[in-house]
């Protein structure tokens, strides 16, 4: 008998690794802070992260809170299709969580002014909409 409920899980259990991995990189923390925050060792952290470990309800909101944000944020809409977006979501959470993404985005967050911030906008949209496929 094959286990869909099962393999469900297991990819939701990914997905909000995934998100917290995600959450803890923005803010800059290590596997082995968050563990501390939380009480559990980085290993156990580790496993969440990896989706090899289910986090129980309270533990969701336990991890949200020592990463400053919701529960429903590392759950968020978790399987809910969504034509129009999903893939682009998907590879804009993996950027965002990776680096590149954080060296980025922390480097985006320390320009001050408001002109200068719409000219690095406008620079990257000209830089990614002439980007040109390897031939």
């Amino acid at each position: 008998m094959p286990r869909i409920l099962g393999s469900a899980f297991s990819q939701v259990d990914r997905e909000v690794g995934a998100r917290i991995r995600a959450r803890r990189k923005i803010l800059g923390l290590s596997q082995t802070m968050l563990a501390q925050e939380l009480g559990v060792t980085y290993q156990q952290v580790q496993k969440y992260e990896n989706g090899k470990n289910r986090i129980g309800s309270s533990s969701l909101h336990t991890i949200a809170q020592a990463l400053g944000t919701t529960p429903s944020v590392l759950f968020g809409q978790i399987g809910v299709e969504d034509p129009g977006g999903t893939l682009e979501f998907h590879a804009l959470h993996e950027f965002v969580g990776s680096a590149e993404g954080i060296a980025l985005n922390r480097a985006f967050g320390k320009i001050r002014d408001e002109k200068v911030r719409r000219a690095v906008i406008a620079l990257i949209a000209s830089l990614s909409a002439s980007r040109r496929e390897p031939q």
